[in-house]
């Protein structure tokens, strides 16, 4: 009888060992929410610097149409061409973007009479080159990954920085170098 309340016993205390280590790894297991930057990466936005000036020295204005996006701008320009009116321009949700980590930037043209444009063959500086061409070719050197060169859904305006780190790993809380929120 005392060997059978023994054996009742210990697995019951097995049971609630087995219990509490379970509740305790799914408490340190659970994420905490991770902070968004709040602007462009600066060494982003010194690429983008040396972009807008090297292509000047060549006769062509680039003109950043986007930068950092926050979640809450990113969820607004998914709903284009879906929930709200237009075409659709992304199929990033907010937080699945390098926009919203502050790694990427949109970019047009600049005509002599102002006029922003998206022409991939236009030539204003009249050297036979398109100018979208030449500046891709200026940003890549710089350091920028192009969504031109996406398999998939092809995002001409689009330079971005990812640093070796995919958008998980932004999600999860990585940051590159120079950002103003890294992770610990």
């Amino acid at each position: 009888m005392k060997l059978k309340r023994f054996g009742s016993f210990m697995f019951i205390l097995f049971l609630a060992i087995f219990v509490y280590l379970y509740i305790a790894s799914q408490m340190q297991t659970k994420k905490q929410p991770v902070s968004l930057p709040t602007g462009l990466n600066p060494m982003v936005k010194a690429a983008t610097n040396q972009l807008i000036q090297q292509t000047a020295k060549k006769g062509i204005t680039v003109v950043i149409t986007d930068g950092f996006r926050s979640a809450e701008d990113q969820d607004q320009l998914y709903k284009k061409g879906r929930t709200a009116g237009g075409t659709i321009v992304t199929y990033a949700k907010g937080g699945e973007s390098f926009h919203n980590y502050g790694l990427a930037v949109d970019f047009a043209l600049k005509t002599p009479s102002a006029n922003v444009i998206w022409d991939r063959n236009y030539d204003g500086n009249q050297n036979g080159l398109p100018d979208w061409d030449e500046v891709v070719a200026i940003a890549k050197g710089l350091g920028f990954q192009w969504g031109g060169d996406w398999p998939q859904f092809k995002d001409y305006p689009h330079l971005q920085m990812d640093f070796g780190l995919t958008l998980a790993d932004l999600q999860n809380g990585q940051r590159p170098p120079g950002s103003s929120l890294t992770s610990k």
